[in-house]
């Protein structure tokens, strides 16, 4: 188990769900609470039946954390309805950038999976192959903006700073989740290249 877990139960404890606060938009979908751990077996067999292996720190979250629930935007998703994605960078027109959904192994090596409900057609993706595996991003399905990569360097680092963000009493726009130096502007696939 990550040794930074205890910290974040201890954390997530001291954030209560206050209806109206609209710090974290979506909290009234979680209230703070997260799911049953999932069992190490089901992480076995997602692995084994995609084809890929969950980053270490995000697959220690769910089997000593929670497997759903709290935390930003609308909720972490259940393991058996997170969606595979590939990304779509050199596409010239906005219709058909973004992220599509990989229904076999992607042939350049970049999966995505699809952990947190935003909404609309908003995806938080955590890379599960390829140079952004472990890395948390936040993009559109149809390409209208990003992707825009975040600076922490796994999935518990991203999420503690969601935790220390919402004790702080900032929102979700105070996150600073992104990288600057890894940011894609919407017209521009700069990330593209570094993919």
């Amino acid at each position: 188990m990550d040794s930074r877990i205890p910290r974040l139960r201890r954390k997530l404890a001291r954030i209560p769900y206050t209806p109206d606060r609209s710090r974290s938009f979506g909290e009234e979908q979680h209230e703070f609470r997260l799911g049953p751990r999932l069992p190490k077996a089901q992480a076995d067999a997602f692995e084994a039946e995609h084809d890929v292996e969950l980053p270490q720190p995000y697959r220690d979250f769910l089997t000593n954390m929670g497997g759903s629930g709290a935390s930003p935007y609308y909720g972490l998703i259940p393991l058996e309805r997170c969606t595979l994605f590939t990304m779509n960078p050199g596409a010239s027109d906005r219709f058909t950038r973004g992220f599509s959904r990989a229904y076999r192994p992607a042939g350049d090596g970049h999966l995505f999976l699809h952990v947190i409900e935003r909404g609309c057609s908003d995806l938080v993706l955590i890379g599960v192959t390829g140079p952004l595996t472990g890395r948390m991003l936040i993009g559109n399905a149809d390409g209208f903006w990003g992707p825009n990569v975040s600076s922490a360097p796994d999935f518990i680092a991203w999420y503690e700073r969601w935790l220390d963000q919402m004790a702080a009493g900032q929102d979700n726009r105070a996150l600073e989740l992104t990288s600057p130096r890894l940011h894609a502007h919407s017209h521009r696939w700069s990330l593209a290249s570094r993919i």
